[in-house]
């Protein structure tokens, strides 16, 4: 079975919060997964996932969180993911118009110019409208498990 690999990017512990259910999520639906935070790009290579799924919060003007942004800056240097799969889950603000979800669109940027092909339109989950962002999540997420087990 391949792995997924859950890339989380958190300043005040919400991103975390849904990468942590997300984790129960896909074990329960028999999918191998490994949250990454606070590591390296080669740290994450080391464990060859197919699937990669970036969960992560915007902070500062735009910016990645600090326990992802190495992860985020070392993707600008890596030329070739062919072969992997991935998806985003974008959390922010939309009273930072400018900068909502500056991360994840960042992240799905700097993903799809290393030639990784996108398995699911990134879900973009707003803090002025919910803070249940593992509610907000949940049919995306079932919708990504499909794609994962076909």
């Amino acid at each position: 079975m391949s792995l997924t690999a859950i890339l989380v990017g958190s300043v005040y512990g919400g991103a975390e919060d849904l990468a942590e259910n997300t984790l129960k999520k896909f074990k329960q639906a028999g999918v191998e997964a490994k949250v990454f935070s606070d590591c390296s790009l080669a740290d994450i290579l080391a464990e060859n996932p197919e699937h990669w799924l970036v969960i992560t919060s915007t902070t500062g003007q735009g910016d990645v969180p600090d326990n992802l942004a190495n992860v985020y800056f070392e993707l600008k240097n890596t030329p070739n993911l062919t072969g992997q799969k991935y998806a985003v889950i974008a959390m922010g603000d939309s009273s930072y118009f400018d900068t909502f979800c500056q991360a994840g669109k960042d992240f799905d940027e700097v993903l799809a110019e290393c030639m990784a092909t996108q398995l699911q339109p990134k879900l973009e989950i707003d803090a002025c409208e919910t803070m249940d962002a593992v509610g907000a999540a949940q049919t995306w997420l079932d919708e990504f498990i499909a794609k994962l087990k076909v």
